[in-house]
């Protein structure tokens, strides 16, 4: 029997990740994996606890109805980062702006966390898989003071980690470092995530896409072109693609990274900029995807290198199989 490694002993094997560090990023990890177990645990409830399942009653800075997951969420991980003390500042999908920690710890942290607490939330009450998605980087202002918004608004490429916890028929913790993608899944029975998923390759090609095919008429030409050639058999694979569109992005993107596929979420009439936030969706599962061999694009340019403008910025998106992904962007082109 081959032996378990948890992810926190794979963090400390790793340390080598993190050059510049002297256990800060090791400890917000943990501040993570505290948090996501906090979730995990509430969504095993949803049904049985009547303040976990159902609206909350309050629209949030999207526009979005909340849940009321999505607020235990929010507060469960923010909660974990201003205790930790090796963050100065957070910006969450769910708060209108940015939230600079107080304490003289955190104003002596070096790094800043953004995420989505609970994507795919709506999917809450149907029993259908969700997840969080986080990622970190290095404050660019002086340590010492509190967080400012230019801390946020960094391009992807400048993300030290990057991952996503889904909550669904396991629990399962994703991310990388830049050194790869490694997955761990939660087991119950010792409450430790243990590595499952080692050095994560996600297929060139594949025979799945996702996308939500009701708008297909509110789309560009070149779009609409590829979903025909997704739909035909004179694709790479000579026989039609299958569409698997789950409206959860962590379970779609984790189904296309072990299996292959394309996710689109295009630039639409009624959503010019398109409906994924740069920093709390598109960014963290690009770095993801580009280190597992994947692509991440808004459909003509690199995601990683967009320079964010605002908190809450809205992104076309196109993630998944590097072929693939390249052949839509043909289309587009075309």
């Amino acid at each position: 029997m081959s032996r378990i490694t948890t992810l926190t002993e794979f963090i400390l094997q790793n340390q080598a990740d993190f050059p510049y560090a002297t256990g800060e990023l090791s400890r917000i990890l943990n501040d993570i994996v505290i948090a996501s177990k906090i979730v995990s645990r509430d969504v095993r409830q949803a049904g049985l606890v009547d303040h976990i399942l159902g609206a909350q009653g309050e629209v949030n800075v999207q526009g979005e109805e909340q849940q009321k997951l999505d607020v235990v969420a929010d507060e469960a991980f923010i909660r974990a980062f201003e205790q930790g003390g090796e963050v100065c500042g957070i910006a969450s999908e769910e708060n209108d702006d940015f939230v600079a920690f107080q304490s003289e710890s955190a104003k002596n942290g070096k790094y800043v966390v953004l995420f989505d607490p609970l994507d795919g939330s709506s999917n809450i009450d149907v029993n259908v898989s969700i997840g969080t998605i986080f990622s970190i980087y290095r404050r660019v202002s002086p340590v010492g003071t509190k967080a400012t918004l230019e801390d946020m608004l960094q391009p992807g490429t400048q993300q030290i980690v990057a991952g996503y916890v889904l909550y669904g028929s396991s629990t399962m913790l994703v991310y990388t470092t830049g050194n790869g993608v490694n997955a761990f899944t939660l087991d119950p029975s010792i409450g430790e995530f243990c590595l499952s998923h080692p050095n994560m390759r996600m297929p060139e090609n594949g025979r799945l896409y996702a996308m939500n095919e009701g708008n297909i008429f509110e789309c560009e030409e070149g779009l609409r072109t590829y979903i025909n050639y997704c739909q035909s058999r004179e694709n790479q694979t000579g026989m039609p693609y299958s569409g698997r569109y789950i409206g959860s992005l962590v379970a779609d993107f984790h189904r296309n990274l072990i299996k292959g596929g394309i996710y689109i979420y295009p630039d639409v009439l009624s959503a010019p900029e398109g409906k994924l936030r740069l920093l709390y969706e598109c960014n963290p599962l690009a770095f993801i995807a580009e280190q597992a061999g994947g692509l991440a694009t808004t459909g003509r340019q690199r995601i990683l290198e967009i320079k964010p403008e605002r908190l809450h910025q809205r992104v076309p998106y196109y993630t998944g199989s590097k072929l693939m992904v390249e052949k839509a962007m043909e289309c587009l082109e075309g």
